[in-house]
């Protein structure tokens, strides 16, 4: 079974606009340069914790200028961070400060929300919970007692129950918590990113991919024996789960769940200081094995990355 979500990989627009919003605006520390390894001549790039564990971790492919996205079912639709309790007001007043406008916050199942969307209409959440969280990276721009501790969890919208949670409750390890006001809510065991919402959304149009959706949900596995079990009991059921594939940070398997949105099974190693020191995180490009001897032409194909200095004051 696995635990909880690994990471969210989205697709975004302007390469530089995402770097400022998702590090100055949100804090997160941009811990990975990399490519798409099915398509090298775009980015993958990695934001997450200190060193980017698992459960903080939200990637991106960025195209800039391309067709932008449509939130809808079929789609993990809202992604949710989650802060310490009593942290809201510090985030309302930063996401006002930025021009960022935002509802909320609200209260749902006995936590407040508070949700606005980044520049290319992503759909967010801050959501503050009570109990005890990890320790908040000491070197972002956002103060350690509010910063970002990784996700809460992730929004599917659904129409009816196409077998989406039958799938969770299964092969992948979670429980259902709660159920309220069209919503069901289901928990895995990490400590963070550990919940998945049902949110029926009946006579909805589907999604469309693109700039400012999720690309797809990865959800943990604490080793290759762990993910083995996993895929086997989804080949069990029949599911389509492909072979491992070796991701470099992570061994992944994909497929894709009964209302249509690609999930991945993603090993909690080796992860991300095995190719540059947690000093060095996201300062440089790095490429497997297999791509090295394309570098050059890789990297005159990617466009230019500037990394300002991220702590300075929204304003």
């Amino acid at each position: 079974m696995t635990t909880g979500i690994h990471h969210i990989t989205a697709v975004s627009g302007e390469i530089d606009r995402t770097l400022d919003f998702y590090r100055r605006v949100l804090g997160l520390r941009f811990v990975k340069r990399t490519v798409n390894y099915d398509d090298p001549g775009t980015y993958h790039l990695y934001f997450g914790d200190e060193v980017g564990r698992p459960g903080t971790i939200l990637t991106f492919f960025p195209w800039p200028g391309g067709h932008r996205g449509r939130q809808g079912l079929g789609q993990a639709a809202v992604t949710a961070f989650l802060v310490p309790e009593g942290s809201l007001g510090f985030w309302v007043e930063r996401l006002v400060a930025a021009g960022i406008p935002h509802d909320g916050p609200v209260r749902r199942f006995d936590e407040q929300v508070l949700s606005f969307a980044d520049p290319d209409g992503m759909l967010l959440e801050l959501v503050a919970r009570t109990d005890a969280l990890p320790t908040a990276w000491q070197g972002g721009p956002v103060p350690a007692e509010h910063a970002i501790r990784g996700f809460h969890g992730i929004t599917l919208w659904v129409n009816g129950d196409p077998g989406t949670q039958a799938l969770l409750t299964g092969p992948l390890g979670f429980r259902v918590a709660a159920e309220a006001d069209g919503r069901t809510r289901l928990v895995g065991s990490a400590p963070v990113g550990n919940v998945v919402d049902l949110r029926q959304v009946g006579g909805f149009w589907r999604g469309a991919g693109g700039v400012g959706t999720v690309h797809h949900v990865a959800f943990r596995a604490a080793d290759d024996a762990a993910q083995d079990d996993v895929r086997r009991q989804l080949i069990d059921q029949d599911v389509r789960a492909t072979p491992v594939q070796d991701r470099q940070y992570f061994r992944s398997i994909y497929f894709r769940e009964p209302g249509g949105v690609l999930f991945e099974v993603a090993t909690d190693w080796p992860g991300f200081t095995t190719d540059e020191s947690p000093a060095e995180l996201g300062t440089g490009l790095r490429l497997p094995a297999w791509l090295e001897p394309d570098r050059a032409a890789i990297e005159q194909a990617l466009p230019p990355i500037t990394l300002p200095e991220a702590s300075h004051a929204v304003r």
